[in-house]
């Protein structure tokens, strides 16, 4: 993953309440941080983007129903994020699913905005973060 765009008709709100969660600030706002109608913040291992846009830009309808594809971000503590998540105002979509023997667990939740939010434990991908460490 490079980007992933997430659309709300408050951006302001979405940017605090995604900071809150990811202990980051957004790093880049148009056309200001005190009136924004996009924002973006830098997140995970290989600081990939997170990006905030109004959604009056969207390209499909924001009625403040789940949307979006699920993209899914790897954390170590599922359980203790989709936690987190839940006390922050999100709401489960998909509790968590077991996938197996393979260690591939995961959930998701629709944020505060509407938008899918998947988080889940992906042995493949810490695979890949250590194989760049080496």
């Amino acid at each position: 993953m490079a980007t992933v765009s997430f659309y709300a008709d408050d951006v302001k709100a979405a940017r605090d309440w995604y900071a809150g969660f990811l202990g980051v600030e957004a790093y880049f706002a148009l056309p200001s941080q005190e009136e924004p109608a996009y924002v973006e913040f830098r997140i995970g291992d290989f600081q990939a983007e997170l990006g905030i846009i109004n959604a009056k830009f969207a390209p499909h309808k924001v009625d403040g129903g789940p949307a979006g594809a699920i993209l899914n971000w790897h954390v170590d503590d599922l359980e203790g994020t989709l936690a987190r998540l839940v006390e922050l105002g999100a709401t489960v979509n998909e509790g968590i699913v077991d996938h197996g023997d393979s260690g591939f667990r995961t959930a998701s939740v629709v944020d505060p905005f509407g938008n899918l939010l998947g988080i889940m434990n992906n042995p493949h991908y810490l695979e890949i973060v250590e194989s760049t460490r080496s």
